[in-house]
C-alpha cells in the first residue's frame, strides 16, 4: 500500500506488510473554517484550532492598529495623527482612540490579546480617555464591569 488515501469514515489500524513496512490508517476529513483547512477527529469533534487559524476580535484588531500607527510616527513615516487618517481613510478622532490602547496596562494588554476581557467591556469603554495610571485603568474596568452586572 503507497501513496495517500483519504478515508472519513472507518477505524484507526495499523497495516503491515510482507517487506515489515507499517501502514498507519487514520480516518481523517478536512473542513474549511475562515480560508484554512480544519481537521475532524474520527469521532466528528474538530480538531483544535491553530492561534493563527482564530480569527482575531475587534479588540485585538485595534489593539494592532493603535501599536502600528505609533511605531509609523516614532519611525518618522508620518507626522501626525491627521497624516494617519488621510491614510487610512479614517476618521481623526477614531486613531485618537486607537492609540489610546497604547498606554494600556500589560495586564489589560494580556487580556485583550488572550480575549480574557469581560463581555460587558467594550473597545469603546477602554479606548475613550483611558487613566493615565495603569492602576486607575484596572480600577475603571472593575468598576465599569460590576455596573452592568
Amino acid at each position: 500500500m503507497s501513496g495517500l488515501h483519504i478515508h472519513k469514515n472507518g477505524t484507526p489500524e495499523v497495516i503491515e506488510s510482507s517487506d515489515g513496512r507499517l501502514t498507519l490508517s487514520v480516518p481523517i476529513q478536512f473542513k474549511r473554517c475562515a480560508g484554512r483547512k480544519l481537521i475532524t477527529l474520527p469521532n466528528g469533534e474538530a480538531g483544535e484550532p491553530r492561534p493563527w487559524g482564530i480569527a482575531p476580535t475587534a479588540l485585538q484588531l485595534a489593539l494592532a492598529r493603535g501599536h502600528r500607527w505609533l511605531a509609523m510616527l516614532e519611525s518618522g513615516q508620518v507626522s501626525s495623527l491627521r497624516e494617519i487618517a488621510a491614510q487610512e481613510g479614517v476618521d481623526n478622532s477614531y486613531v485618537s482612540r486607537m492609540m489610546n490602547l497604547t498606554v494600556l496596562a500589560p495586564d489589560i494588554v494580556e487580556a485583550i490579546l488572550d480575549d480574557a476581557l469581560p463581555d460587558h467591556l467594550t473597545l469603546f469603554d477602554i479606548a475613550v480617555d483611558p487613566p493615565a495610571l495603569w492602576d486607575d485603568q484596572r480600577l475603571n474596568s472593575v468598576t465599569r464591569v460590576n455596573s452592568c452586572e
